[in-house]
């Protein structure tokens, strides 16, 4: 959520900055219903103030002066009673405009429609030039015996699969080898619940704006969670933290649950685009400082990369454009994988900076060293999903034969297999 005193002094910049990231927001409906609020209040204030001073002056009047004065605190309360019911129905109209208020994309953010206009910042690796017709990782799976997308279909409907033997061990190698990683740089793990309150997922902006993509348990009014960052990310929410306990940092393993919807048709084939995977997330909780949120977030950016080159697949990092933003990130930058099967990069990773919008909608706050409360800025970043990455990984290091390499920083979590062969 934005503070409204900054939609108030600039009120064009957030008009802009919602038809950047294709966001229908009425901020002059939002400014109206705000100063009909204010002025209900400041009534309230008036009339408050004047009941008092008629209430102490009545034991020093007349009879008849009382009468007069019993008879003006009637008319006050039943003006305050009006006001209270105008605020009342103007509340809930101000709130819901506030929740679809975007944050202004930041100034280097560039401009676009989609993902097709994000911006290439870097590439790291090689991409493989294969001397024999190399297979895509669903022809590979099957025939190793380590991916079972039809009985997966069968069981489950669409977007569905099994992953068995080397595959299930090759899945649950990336996941530990990540998660290790961002142990040892100081990153607190955490197991997640991964049912939320429809609380939680208001205060981390997925509602509204996603409740075609979460499966909603609605008998207990409860969500599926499809991504660690909202249990992370809420984990203090309604709290006031020190100034000393910031930055915290932690990393999640969960399994995510998305539904998809809009998306038939659209990478049906494999495992790219799914229902239920797992992810390890970094998530940071920090102070309320632009230029150390960028720090951040560049550090859980690099996290992420490290992990990559460390598993030797080739990839790009994109500086995500205005219109492929969501509404709380103020600047997202996508790690994409080189994937054969596609002859192109595709996302693997979402860095995200957010500065209070998140803090704002939790309320979450820490005490400043001059004892100000103030909201906190919040980041985070994918560390490896899979079985996404598992497509890089299972086409990037076939051979001619059918086989594939184990990565080596993988090797140790495979019980030392090298290499994937047929069943």
């Amino acid at each position: 959520m934005i503070d409204i005193k900054r939609i108030r002094e600039n009120p064009q910049k957030f008009t802009d900055g919602a038809k950047a990231k294709k966001f229908d927001v009425d901020i002059d409906r939002l400014l109206a219903v705000d100063a009909a609020l204010l002025d209900c209040r400041k009534r309230l204030q008036d009339i408050a103030t004047e009941k008092n001073s008629v209430g102490k002056s009545i034991p020093k009047l007349s009879a008849d002066e009382k009468q007069a004065a019993l008879g003006r605190l009637g008319e006050l309360k039943n003006a305050e009673a009006q006001l209270n019911e105008q605020i009342k129905n103007l509340q809930p109209v101000f709130d819901e405009i506030m929740q679809q208020v975007p944050q202004p994309p930041a100034a280097d953010v560039p401009s676009g429609e989609d993902d097709t206009e994000n911006v290439e910042l870097r590439k790291w690796g090689t991409i493989r030039k294969f001397d024999f017709e190399p297979k895509d990782h669903v022809e590979l799976g099957i025939s190793l015996g380590i991916i079972d997308i039809e009985r997966g279909v069968k069981l489950a409907g669409t977007r569905n699969y099994f992953l068995k033997g080397a595959g299930a061990l090759l899945h649950w190698a990336v996941l530990r080898f990540a998660l290790d990683y961002m142990i040892g740089k100081g990153y607190t793990p955490m197991s997640v619940p991964l049912l939320m309150k429809d609380e939680a997922m208001r205060g981390t902006g997925y509602y509204p704006g996603a409740e075609e993509q979460t499966y909603r348990m609605d008998r207990d009014d409860l969500n599926l969670a499809g991504t660690a960052e909202v249990p992370v990310t809420a984990y203090h929410c309604g709290e006031i933290l020190s100034a000393e306990q910031l930055p915290i940092k932690s990393v999640a393993m969960s399994t995510c649950f998305r539904r998809e919807a809009g998306a038939a048709g659209k990478d049906t084939r494999g495992l790219y685009r799914i229902h239920q995977f797992d992810k390890v997330e970094q998530v940071i909780i920090a102070e309320n400082d632009e230029e150390k949120s960028k720090a951040h977030h560049q550090e859980i950016l690099a996290n992420s990369e490290a992990v990559m080159q460390a598993l030797g697949l080739p990839y790009r990092v994109v500086n995500v454009c205005t219109g492929d933003l969501g509404r709380g990130q103020v600047q997202k930058y996508d790690i994409e994988a080189w994937m054969p099967s596609r002859n192109s990069y595709g996302e693997t990773h979402s860095a995200s900076r957010f500065y209070d919008f998140q803090a704002r909608r939790m309320n979450l706050r820490y005490k400043t060293a001059a004892k100000k409360n103030v909201f906190c800025h919040t980041l985070n970043n994918t560390v490896i999903a899979s079985p996404r990455i598992l497509i890089p990984i299972l086409e990037l290091n076939q051979n001619a034969d059918g086989s594939v390499n184990v990565p080596a920083a993988l090797a140790p979590y495979m019980h030392g297999r090298e290499v994937i062969t047929e069943r």
